[in-house]
């Protein structure tokens, strides 16, 4: 057993203790096999070095292994799941496609594709409500929306009726949906206070710069490349950048849009602080007359809020709860019981869901 650089770690050697990532996680426990998915998922959570018995060190063979007495004041640190290890590795991959872009690369389209097929294979652990990538850093906040994003708008694909050619297409255009920021000014995308009209015009530039970085990929759909022209849309043609109504706008780019309003919202921004996914489906819900497409928001409030009874939450007046009941005709508005006390949302206007501690 010895120190090993994860640039010497190879196929075969044998990992004999538990992998912790930064944040202090359990990405691997002692006497998983090391296979490239393995060097990949490291890679991707920066791992330096591991503690590893080489494939070809035979001499442990005969010596039985020392058991480690577990230290019960010891706490159990909570393994990283399938599918957090693979939102990762997509994570590094769509900074790598998008840095490509910046600097006029090709881009990778059928990597891309390959890796987002393997995270949407797992989607079954994704939560559009409570999930929150590990080690979120506001600089990053472009690349988690755009795979939020991506996530999101295959699941309401699905929700939806949309055929099953059109799912992992549709996202690729939520992933894709953002990417002509690469071509917009840094300090811009990440200033802290209000943009100047200059400034502005600038940022709705990147649909079009989107659109032309997609548009010769053979890959791609007509409907990825439009959603990513397309997404700031909207029904009653107040959107931009060609403001175009309902009947115009591609069913991609719809999708996108309601996807991307909520991740951006509900994620933490260098201006702004992430808001509460309840909340955010309000606001949702209220711009679906006019802005986005009502019964796509209709599909997606319904899912998103849907088998969440037992869910705790933090109230807006500081008190946590259990959601008991959701009532269907409002369904960001569920009951919650506080210390034996049922608080009815539907009733109680004033107060609302702060917070998802745990599903």
């Amino acid at each position: 057993m010895a120190q090993v650089l994860l640039s010497r770690l190879k196929p075969g050697d044998k990992i004999v203790q538990d992998v912790q990532t930064p944040l202090g996680n359990t990405l691997f426990h002692k006497g998983v096999v090391v296979t490239s998915r393995e060097l990949e998922i490291l890679q991707a959570f920066q791992v330096k070095v591991v503690e590893a018995d080489p494939a070809d060190n035979k001499s442990d063979k005969t010596a039985a292994p020392a058991k480690k007495e577990k230290n019960e004041a010891e706490e159990e640190k909570p393994v990283i799941s399938s599918f957090q290890a693979e939102y990762e590795v997509t994570l590094q991959l769509i900074k790598r496609t998008f840095n490509n872009a910046l600097s006029g690369q090709s881009l990778p389209i059928l990597e891309i594709r390959q890796q987002m097929e393997k995270l949407i294979g797992l989607v079954g652990e994704y939560n559009v409500l409570t999930f929150i990538p590990g080690g979120l850093k506001e600089d990053d906040y472009w690349y988690h929306n755009s795979l939020l994003t991506g996530l999101t708008s295959y699941l309401l694909a699905r929700w939806n009726g949309f055929a099953s050619k059109d799912w992992v297409q549709i996202a690729l255009a939520g992933l894709f949906h953002d990417i002509g920021n690469t071509k917009v000014d840094r300090a811009i995308l990440f200033k802290p206070t209000a943009l100047t009209s200059e400034e502005r015009e600038e940022v709705r530039r990147h649909t079009v710069n989107g659109y032309q970085l997609l548009k010769p990929s053979a890959a791609l759909n007509e409907g990825v490349k439009l959603a990513s022209l397309q997404h700031h849309e909207r029904e009653d043609g107040s959107g931009y950048p060609l403001g175009i109504k309902a009947d115009k706008i591609h069913p991609y780019a719809k999708i996108v849009a309601i996807a991307d309003t909520f991740h951006a919202m509900t994620l933490n921004k260098v201006y702004q602080k992430a808001t509460s996914p309840y909340s955010v489906l309000e606001e949702i819900q209220k711009n679906a007359f006019g802005k986005l497409e009502p019964s796509y928001v209709r599909v997606f409030i319904e899912r998103a809020t849907q088998f969440h009874n037992g869910t705790v939450v933090k109230l807006s007046d500081g008190r946590s709860g259990e959601i008991v009941f959701s009532d269907r005709s409002q369904p960001t508005r569920p009951w919650v019981s506080v210390a034996g006390t049922i608080v009815n949302l539907t009733i109680e206007r004033h107060i609302y869901i702060q917070e998802v501690i745990s599903n």
